[in-house]
């Protein structure tokens, strides 16, 4: 018997469209387990309750239905992932998709690799490494259906580095958690050099909170100019804008 409470995560994902297995509900709540032993080591989140990581972690990870039919993606990216927000938790929810999370800390990688092992997961790989480097020709460029990140930065920036990994006719969708009404009008010109449009700003609540979420769709229309993205640290500290 699980000695957790699952029926408010059971009615959020319902209310986002999404049904799970008692084998994958097991599997949320393993998560949750990992996290929050490993927290105690290292500095993976500062939520750690479990009401609060089922919502403000997993729920809104899953939001992403919102925006995008998973049903499109063979496989996605998940840039900058942390502790595996959103890619993690979009490949237990959607098993058949095959997930690479990217992310610059090695720690972060080796806590993955250990949620994915115990979870026997497969099609799913963490890889150690910067958006900059893995975004190259003959490494990852332009090799996915979806790009997703929860990622902090600027939608510029966060466009210069996860458009690069997209295929024509993919997607990049970034989740924010602030109302910034002027950000995507910021961001189009960078979006349109690096070969993207963007698509729709899908802005809502998390189910049963008043939890403000935003998630933007950008499309990749054509290729990204092979000068793309900069060199480390530059989409940051210059973030591409154009009058």
């Amino acid at each position: 018997m699980c000695r957790y409470e699952t029926e408010q995560f059971q009615r959020d994902i319902k209310n986002l469209g999404i049904s799970l297995s008692e084998k994958q509900i097991g599997q949320f709540i393993r998560y949750y387990e990992m996290l929050v032993k490993w927290n105690e080591r290292m500095n993976l989140t500062a939520i750690t309750e479990y009401e609060d990581v089922m919502k403000k972690h997993f729920v809104d990870s899953l939001s992403l239905v919102k925006a995008y039919d998973m049903k499109n993606a063979s496989n996605l990216i998940d840039v900058g992932t942390g502790a595996g927000f959103p890619g993690l938790a979009l490949k237990i929810a959607f098993p058949g998709c095959r997930v690479t999370l990217l992310d610059s800390l090695n720690k972060r990688i080796r806590f993955l690799d250990t949620v994915i092992e115990e979870m026997g997961l497969t099609d799913v790989e963490a890889v150690h490494g910067r958006a900059e480097d893995f975004a190259r020709p003959g490494k990852l460029r332009e090799s996915f259906d979806l790009c997703v990140s929860r990622a902090v930065a600027n939608l510029s920036t966060l466009s210069e580095y996860c458009l690069p990994f997209v295929k024509k006719g993919g997607c990049f969708i970034a989740y924010k958690s602030e109302r910034v009404s002027d950000e995507i009008v910021r961001a189009e010109g960078a979006i349109a050099c690096l070969g993207g449009k963007a698509e729709e700003k899908k802005e809502f609540l998390l189910p049963d909170s008043d939890i403000y979420r935003c998630l933007f769709v950008i499309r990749k229309e054509k290729g990204t100019p092979g000068k793309y993205p900069r060199k480390s640290g530059l989409p940051v500290r210059e973030p591409l804008y154009f009058d």
